[in-house]
């Protein structure tokens, strides 16, 4: 890390047991605010769970977590969300219309989303004006996934946490996210924290890198670590003998 590096998030000795079946295993680390940094690791390694920690829709069973220094525990539900935005996968939609589901964080909010307010959030993302009032079920994969992402930033979330959002997509869609992405963390300084399983990815985009195995934190630091890791399980998931 650079020394002037502040962090974002913080981890201090977090827990996380359900059905007497430890999923996170004493995790500790920093994600560095206005950067990119990537979580990698083989399925079951607790990665979805951590990130359901950040936002609060689960609870560690110990440890502390702290968002911009502040308990995650102090937060109410409207400022951690405002804080704190998520981006699936699947970017689910609500029935209807691409500006319906655009404006769903401000209606939710029991606001009315101006029009210029709409095509600018549009424009963010690279999606065309023409696109606001077509059936969201009709955009294409890369389409949806950018308006999953342009809903998430109505809040003006200062951290963003994209989980395997490119994973469906092909490979020049994958790489139009990956520019908007890069691009949101150079314009609006936010913070990135990206779960993928690409590791081509998790090395080009990322400024950082955290590799999860069996719910521990294996190895960290800038993203390069990912072409030299220490740690043989993490030298054996790299090389892909550990899926």
């Amino acid at each position: 890390m650079n020394v002037n590096d502040q962090a974002a998030i913080q981890f201090e000795s977090v827990n996380y047991i359900i059905d007497d079946v430890q999923i996170l295993k004493n995790i500790t680390g920093d994600f560095y605010k206005g950067k990119i940094t990537t979580l990698v690791g083989p399925s079951g390694a607790g990665k979805t769970t951590l990130f359901r920690l950040c936002n609060a829709m689960k609870s560690p069973s110990s440890g502390d977590i702290y968002i911009h220094e502040k308990p995650l525990n102090d937060y109410d539900q409207v400022e951690l969300r405002r804080n704190v935005g998520i981006a699936l996968q699947n970017a689910p939609m609500i029935y209807g219309s691409v500006r319906k589901n655009l404006a769903l964080p401000t209606t939710l909010q029991g606001n009315v989303m101006a029009e210029e307010e709409a095509k600018r959030f549009m424009h963010i993302v690279g999606l065309p004006n023409e696109l606001l009032d077509r059936n969201s079920k009709d955009l294409s994969g890369g389409q949806r996934q950018k308006l999953s992402i342009a809903r998430t930033l109505v809040n003006r979330p200062k951290i963003l946490l994209l989980d395997e959002i490119t994973s469906s997509l092909d490979r020049v869609s994958q790489e139009d996210i990956e520019k908007l992405i890069k691009r949101i963390n150079q314009e609006y300084g936010t913070t990135i924290i990206w779960i993928t399983h690409n590791l081509r990815q998790a090395l080009t985009v990322g400024d950082y890198t955290w590799v999860m195995m069996d719910g521990q934190l294996m190895e960290t630091g800038e993203s390069s670590l990912l072409n030299a890791p220490k740690n043989d399980r993490v030298k054996q998931f790299v090389k892909g003998e550990v899926k």
